[in-house]
């Protein structure tokens, strides 16, 4: 604050002085040889330390914020995959899951495309668009969740691995099902769906995506 004084001159007001906190105590010492008294901290260092420094994590106050969709992105909305293994392919967007992610599928009985989750960033929307019902609460983020790799000791490090490929679940061919007997009428009700839906996204010479109007 900006205080003014008698002879028209402007000052700052001083702060009150904070008294420095006490680090160490004054300690008796016996013996006519070693000064009667002596400094000691008052919190004791440890007597071992690490020989590397290691640097601890920031404390961090910000919450996560739930993932904001893009608006040409609603459920129902043909998009074209740009990434993973069924890149180039259209699939239906299902709904956006807890953690962000899209929920798509071909569906797989037209197009091969599967339950799979997608980041907004890898797809193309279209403005095709289909009239979906309501889908099962079963579709939740724990439907992917992959089960964890079981430990192996130090005789089994070095024994040639014979463990079979992760197969997919009944819980999951049963839900694939169900999902397609729900999007495949939709689909249907929309001329020439089904093939666009078979037919994938490819480029050819000249042709710019930005210049493109999906």
């Amino acid at each position: 604050a900006v205080v003014s004084t008698q002879s028209g001159h402007y000052g700052r007001e001083t702060k009150p002085s904070v008294e420095p906190v006490a680090t160490h105590k004054t300690k008796q010492v016996q013996g006519e040889k070693n000064g009667g008294s002596r400094e000691v901290p008052l919190k004791r260092q440890p007597r071992f330390y690490p020989t590397e420094d290691t640097k601890k994590p920031l404390h961090n106050r910000r919450k996560p914020k739930p993932t904001k969709l893009r608006a040409s992105i609603t459920p129902g909305t043909v998009v074209i995959l740009l990434a993973g293994a069924h890149r180039g392919k259209r699939a239906v967007c299902l709904k956006q899951l807890p953690s962000g992610l899209l929920l798509v599928s071909g569906p797989y009985k037209i197009n091969g495309v599967p339950l799979r989750r997608v980041d907004q960033a890898y797809v193309i929307a279209t403005s095709t668009k289909v009239e979906l019902p309501a889908m099962p609460d079963s579709l939740t983020d724990s439907l992917f969740k992959r089960k964890p790799k079981p430990t192996k000791n130090e005789k089994e490090m070095f024994v040639e691995n014979t463990t079979e490929e992760p197969k997919i679940s009944a819980e999951r061919i049963a839900i694939q099902k169900e999902v397609d007997a729900l999007v495949v009428p939709a689909v249907k009700k929309v001329d020439m769906l089904q093939s666009y839906l078979r037919s994938r996204f490819t480029l050819s010479k000249g042709q710019f995506p930005h210049e493109m109007k999906f």
